[in-house]
């Protein structure tokens, strides 16, 4: 027996029980579930990931003539990512139901619950421009203005110059971004299938977490891996990445919240 359903008590909110799960294999079924997702509905999978691939392709790459500009663009695009996913999510769920992919379907579960997906989205855009303001104070006292440029980032990372601006800016980066992951894992797929309120999700994101830290330490670092990996690429690979990610944590909710 790999898990064990937890009742949180919070009192004046109440949240669906929560599975621990110690088979720590499981972020592997969830990643294999999501490619099983993504072969059912294939044109529409790819299609929106190529899409979101160009966008964020189009906002890191054009950014990049400044410096601190395109360091926010590409790690914020992680911040924000959760919500672009709202596609793949519902797929999954129209998949799980067995209904044939339709984009109208995607619609119905948004109008639905709209004021709370709304102010989701309204939270994560403010979460990213704090994260603007941060990263220009930590680029602005770190880095000369003869720096402030892709070839100064590249001299950076090769070790020459304000090569002390990595670590705090890296650190700053990860805090925030492990508080969208807390608050973000099962959120948006609660809401999208109980017409959940967002108190209400966002506990139960962060319950998700507390109950099951190693594992959701486990899975944020095979999204971190994956996204490096779509990065590195030139967004090539984020096409494929994207909707993967965003299929499997249809599956992660489905497995840790209970049904």
């Amino acid at each position: 027996m790999d898990k064990i359903a937890i009742k949180p008590d919070l009192h004046a909110i109440v949240l669906p029980a929560i599975d621990r799960i110690t088979d720590y294999s499981r972020p592997l079924r969830w990643l294999r579930q999501g490619w099983s997702d993504m072969r059912r509905t294939p044109l529409l999978s790819l299609g929106f990931g190529a899409l979101f691939a160009a966008l964020g392709y189009a906002l890191v790459h054009f950014a990049w003539g400044g410096m601190q500009t395109g360091m926010t663009l590409t790690s914020g695009f992680l911040l924000i990512a959760p919500f672009l996913a709202v596609v793949f999510y519902d797929l999954s769920r129209q998949a799980e139901h067995h209904h044939a992919p339709r984009l109208a379907h995607i619609l119905k579960p948004l109008r639905a619950n709209g004021a709370s997906i709304g102010f989701y989205a309204l939270l994560l855009a403010f979460i990213f421009s704090v994260w603007e303001r941060l990263s220009v104070i930590l680029v602005g006292v770190s880095v000369s203005g003869d720096q402030v440029s892709f070839a100064g980032f590249r001299a950076l990372l090769a070790g020459s110059g304000q090569s002390g601006l990595l670590l705090p800016y890296a650190a700053v980066g990860a805090l925030l971004a492990m508080l969208v992951f807390a608050l973000s894992v099962v959120s948006l797929p609660m809401m999208l299938h109980r017409k959940a309120d967002l108190a209400t999700a966002l506990m139960t994101s962060l319950w998700v977490v507390r109950t099951n830290p190693l594992l959701m330490l486990e899975w944020a670092l095979i999204i971190v891996a994956l996204s490096v990996l779509g990065f590195a690429t030139a967004f090539i690979a984020m096409v494929v990445v994207f909707p993967l990610i965003g299929h499997a944590t249809w599956h992660v909710y489905r497995d840790l919240v209970e049904r």
